[in-house]
């Protein structure tokens, strides 16, 4: 399948990555192509610049955020999420209308410092934005609640035996999701929260995953629903 990836930061490497290692084909999109090859300072957070890892990931390609909503028959949002619309208008209304657009982003605003607040909350949130900024894309918001190795390999905890959610409008498209999630990245326990206004839900689900990475000192954990 053609699968475009907005965003070349660590969820970007981590999806496109693991995409590419199933056989499919993959492009990475950035806003300046010029910019993303020329950088190659690791980031702050350890993960290394987008140019230094496409050179073990030599299938995945790269382009503008609009060579790659043409190219993805579906589309990852992996942007920096108080510029996911930025982006996503920088990808094309009609590049992305009709498809599924898996939205992982969170409004995580560091202009105080950290811990991050959220630039969106409790009665909107950044799923229903895009949804309202793009009505004939469908967006399911899914697997931002966990850090970003586990979004493509949850058997890195708890033998893979915890939880992962999924809200949107279109019912179809959350169920190609779920079967995506199960099948391309392994997760056993997708539990579907209703319309695309239960990312308000899994976005400020944020504020205390941050402090539970805080005190356990690793993102690499996650909650199990117990039903």
């Amino acid at each position: 399948m053609k699968i475009g990836v907005l965003g070349t930061s660590m969820v970007g490497q981590a999806i496109s990555g693991k995409l590419a290692e199933l056989g499919h084909d993959v492009m990475v999109g950035t806003r300046d192509v010029e910019k993303t090859q020329a950088n190659t300072a690791p980031h702050p957070y350890g993960f290394p610049a987008f140019s230094v890892w496409q050179k073990e990931h030599t299938s995945v390609k790269l382009g503008t955020f609009a060579d790659t909503a043409k190219h993805g028959e579906v589309v990852f949002n992996a942007t920096n999420g108080t510029g996911s619309l930025e982006a996503l208008k920088l990808a094309g209304e009609s590049n992305l209308n009709v498809k599924v657009l898996v939205d992982i982003a969170n409004p995580l605003d560091f202009s105080q410092g950290n811990p991050p607040s959220l630039s969106v909350s409790n009665t909107d949130s950044l799923g229903e934005q895009i949804q309202r900024a793009f009505p004939n894309v469908k967006v399911v918001k899914a697997l931002n609640t966990v850090t970003a190795f586990l979004m493509v390999n949850p058997g890195l905890v708890g033998n893979g035996d915890h939880t992962i959610f999924v809200c949107g409008n279109d019912a179809a498209a959350k169920a190609q999701v779920t079967e995506w999630l199960k099948g391309w990245f392994g997760w056993k326990d997708v539990i579907d929260l209703g319309d695309i206004t239960n990312a308000r839900g899994t976005e400020m689900y944020l504020p205390i995953w941050l402090r539970m990475w805080g005190a356990l000192g690793t993102g690499m954990f996650n909650v199990k629903v117990v039903r």
